[in-house]
């Protein structure tokens, strides 16, 4: 908020006349400071008629992204004819969408077809069809990734830099060769980003099914169905050249990918009723293969390209490309049953029953059957319960649900890792394949109940659930002695259980007015209760010292890290005290697999939602609201932010010791040790002297931007024991006295825990108000009904941890896995849409 930085020469305040050049780190570090009257020649200085830099004010501009940014607008047109007769009846429809994104070159289009029929064949056989055919395509859509991601880059603009001044964003003269940047090699220009690195696709895909229905007999039917689901797709990725991690002419990237999946099923039905009883028996089989191909080329990083900004395979250089293709297909076959049976309308009765033949599981052992029992009972039907009750039911309901793998986990297969000169190389995976894989398995049972009153104006649901996953099929960490990084296993028990509720009615409701209410609530716990043999934990993530991780009998989604040395004998004035020490004189860490060290969970406690809605005659108003309670995330952004000191958050947690220095520090300290010293990671100081930053000094010049840990140094008493020199305040005990460190490297880079934060949050997610024009009006004119709505999203959020991150955006998807309870750089300005949406029906 507060501190310029760049390659800039000043003239300090303190030293008349002195003009010292200093790096982004020591800006930073030395507290420059904005709007504070300053003048310095700073990277866009203007230059005077003889091409000298001249001094200008050092400002901030706290607007960059959202002046970096720009209002994205989508537009989506639909039309659709349908008609009915007595042989059959049709739909066409057709969808265009187009949108521009808040990031500037960044597009999305697709247009779809879609078109459903039946026909009455003959008096016993119906057919229908149901097929979507759309192609999705973009010019531009940016990157989330760290690097090439330019919302990244627009956050990390130095604050004494106008974002508008890297708007034009090659330096003249050097056009597609240098972008313009304040430190060249070091940082990406945001507009560089934007236009210059290009991921464009386009995707075509075809997906539907054509069904015939006989009825053989009034109670006995048979169905047949073919259904597929087709898409290919080119990415293409264009890197120009200056990016600092592809220096040598850009990069250039082109993807190839097909997928296919087809069902072919049938089901035989038999209604019946007698007397008071009424079943359904069906039987029936479905045969699904899957199949799918990519193809990749792509040059090496940092291998560049022969002709600048010619984007094709062939402008590789010899030996640069990086390619790879990968083919897989997989089958399942299967057999079911169904039973439901009803007496009186009042017990229900439904029975299933299942068995796969999965192809990705060990020949001769890829067979799992899983069934399924429920069971509701209507009392308001069976019991004389009175007029205001209009439903009251008792449910529950056991099953069992089987799962296969992905293709190709049973035996290692060769992969392709390039070429080393004219050689290709093949490569096995470091997974340790299991040729022994047993199907997941899932077993789960709940029990609930329903109830509605006064014709439905009051509404309870409440359900309590537990699920035991067996053979969980997870990775597992090697150690690297054995040849392998990770081996494939069938975890033991997985069990979760947790409850539902909705709560509701309607506690206004006139002829032309009426108020609509419900809460739901869900609250969920995981146990990993058992794994296999010689295992005691499986890991999700690293991130620092710590990570997310789960030991055996404890709940999934636990946050881990490394914990601070401190003092540990209860003896000691210093118990509790942290241990200061290495290059940096910081926290020392002990790794969090020998501590145990849990810092939080990335799982809420509950979850709550509301939704309201008013209808006054022709007008509706709809709001949405979501309640997370609970749970932490791990803020990477902040994590980068705060190291690089440009996060308000960390400057709030400085001790500024308000003048007080030796003695009269250490008492202080030491009287609020329990706030100071053993709490957390605290450090006295700051960047400037308002921070109280203590003096110490950059290049020979004295800055008043140093910082220290209060804690204790570990030394030899000489006997074989330990004893602690005080680090508790400025120059105490002489010549071991404490050591003032610059600000800028103040940060605990080496833990999680300061980068952890609590996960709760308040949404105002949704709301609209529509309004349909009197049919009187629109009918005299052809329209049968008009429905105007205008509608917005994301209208409010309240957050815990006030860091400027939606913890609903804590995840990393990465290739092939993906991280909860983490984030980097999930950091997209806060996006209201206002939408307008009008329906014509003729």
């Amino acid at each position: 908020k507060h501190f310029a930085s760049g390659y800039f020469s000043f003239t300090p305040d303190n030293y008349p006349g002195l003009v010292m050049e200093i790096s982004p780190a020591q800006a930073a570090g030395a507290g420059i400071e904005t709007d504070k009257g300053y003048f310095a020649v700073q990277w866009h200085s203007p230059k005077d008629a003889l091409g000298n830099p001249t001094p200008i004010e050092v400002k901030s501009y706290p607007d960059n992204v959202a002046n970096f940014v720009r209002n994205g607008i989508t537009t989506t047109n639909g039309v659709a004819v349908s008609n009915n007769s007595e042989l059959m009846s049709y739909r066409v429809g057709y969808t265009n969408l187009s949108s521009q994104g808040i990031v500037p070159n960044s597009d999305l289009f697709k247009n779809s077809l879609s078109l459903s029929g039946t026909l009455q064949a003959t008096k016993k056989i119906t057919i229908s069809t149901n097929f979507n055919i759309n192609r999705s395509w973009s010019n531009n859509r940016p990157s989330s990734n760290r690097g090439t991601n330019p919302l990244e880059w627009a956050y990390k603009v130095p604050l004494n830099i106008p974002i508008s001044e890297l708007e034009e964003y090659w330096e003249p003269g050097q056009e597609g060769v240098q972008q313009k940047t304040p430190y060249i090699g070091l940082y990406n220009n945001p507009y560089f980003l934007a236009n210059e690195v290009n991921n464009s696709f386009v995707r075509d895909r075809v997906f539907g099914n054509m069904k015939a229905t006989w009825q053989i007999l009034p109670e006995l039917s048979l169905m047949g169905r073919y259904s597929v689901d087709r898409y290919s797709e080119k990415r293409e990725t264009r890197i120009a050249p200056s990016y600092t991690r592809e220096p040598n002419n850009g990069a250039y990237g082109l993807i190839n990918m097909m997928n296919t999946e087809t069902n072919t099923d049938f089901l035989l039905t038999y209604i019946k009723k007698i007397n008071q009883f009424h079943f359904t028996l069906s039987g029936g089989g479905n045969a699904r293969y899957r199949e799918g191909s990519s193809i990749r080329n792509a040059s090496k990083p940092k291998a560049g390209l022969v002709v600048p900004e010619v984007y094709t395979v062939g402008n590789i250089k010899s030996g640069s490309l990086d390619y790879s293709s990968s083919k897989y297909q997989m089958g399942v076959y299967s057999l079911y049953a169904l039973a439901n049976f009803s007496y009186r309308d009042m017990v229900y009765l439904d029975l299933t029953t299942r068995s796969d033949w999965d192809s990705t599981l060990p020949e001769g052992e890829n067979n799992y059957i899983y069934p399924s029992a429920s069971i509701s009972m209507l009392l308001n039907e069976m019991l004389a319960l009175g007029g205001n009750v209009n439903l009251l039911k008792l449910r529950g309901g056991w099953a069992q649900v089987g799962n296969g793998t992905s293709p190709y986990q049973l035996n290692a297969v060769l992969g392709n890792a390039g070429q080393w000169g004219d050689a290709t190389r093949l490569y096995k995976t470091g997974s340790l394949k299991n040729s022994h894989l047993k199907p997941e398995i899932s077993n789960s049972w709940e029990v609930g109940g329903d109830l509605r009153m006064y014709n439905d104006r009051i509404r309870l649901e409440g359900t309590y659930y537990q699920v035991d996953n067996f053979n969980q099929i997870y990775s597992v960490r090697q150690p690297s002695s054995s040849g392998y990084t990770s081996k494939l296993i069938n975890a033991g028990l997985v069990e979760s259980n947790g409850w539902e509720f909705l709560v509701g009615g309607s506690p206004v409701r006139t002829s032309t007015f009426s108020w609509d209410i419900f809460a739901n609530f869900s609250r969920n716990r995981t146990i990993l209760s058992e794994v296999a043999e010689g295992i005691e934990l499986v890991r999700f993530w690293n991130d620092a010292k710590g990570g997310a991780w789960t030991y055996v009998g404890e709940e999934i989604g636990d946050l881990y890290d490394a914990k601070v040395i401190t003092v540990e004998d209860p003896e000691s004035p210093y118990y509790g005290y942290p241990i200061i020490g290495g290059s940096d004189n910081e926290w020392q860490a002990i790794k969090s697999e020998d501590t145990r060290h849990k810092i939080g969970n990335y799982n809420p406690d509950f979850l709550l939602g509301l939704q309201t809605a008013v209808t006054y005659k022709s007008f509706s108003l709809n709001m949405t609201f979501d309640w997370r309670r609970g749970g932490q995330f791990v803020s990477q952004t902040y994590r980068y932010m705060a190291e690089d000191a440009n996060s308000q958050h960390w400057l709030d947690q400085l001790i500024n010791p308000d003048g007080r220095s030796g003695k009269e520090l250490r008492d202080w300290l030491v009287e609020h040790e329990d706030e100071y010293i053993r709490d957390g990671f605290h450090v006295v100081g700051g960047p400037t002297p308002e921070y109280g930053g203590f003096p110490e000094s950059w290049s020979g010049v004295s800055v008043n931007d140093g910082y220290f840990i209060p804690g204790v140094i570990a030394v030899s008493d000489g006997e074989g024991g330990v004893t602690y020199i005080e680090n508790l305040g400025e120059n105490i005990n002489e010549p071991n006295g404490t050591v003032i460190m610059p600000y800028v490297v103040s940060y605990p880079w080496g833990f999680t825990a300061p980068s952890t934060f609590d996960a709760d949050f308040i949404k105002l997610r949704e709301i609209s108000l529509s309004y349909q024009l009197p049919r009187s009006l629109v009918n005299r004119v052809g329209i049968r009904d008009v429905f105007v709505s205008v509608y917005s999203r994301n209208i409010m959020l309240w957050t815990k941890a006030k860091i400027g991150i939606d913890p609903e955006r804590a995840f990393q998807a990465e290739a092939g896995h993906f991280k909860q309870g983490i984030e980097r750089y999930n950091v997209e300005p806060w996006v209201m849409p206002i939408g307008l949406k009008l329906n014509l029906t003729f």
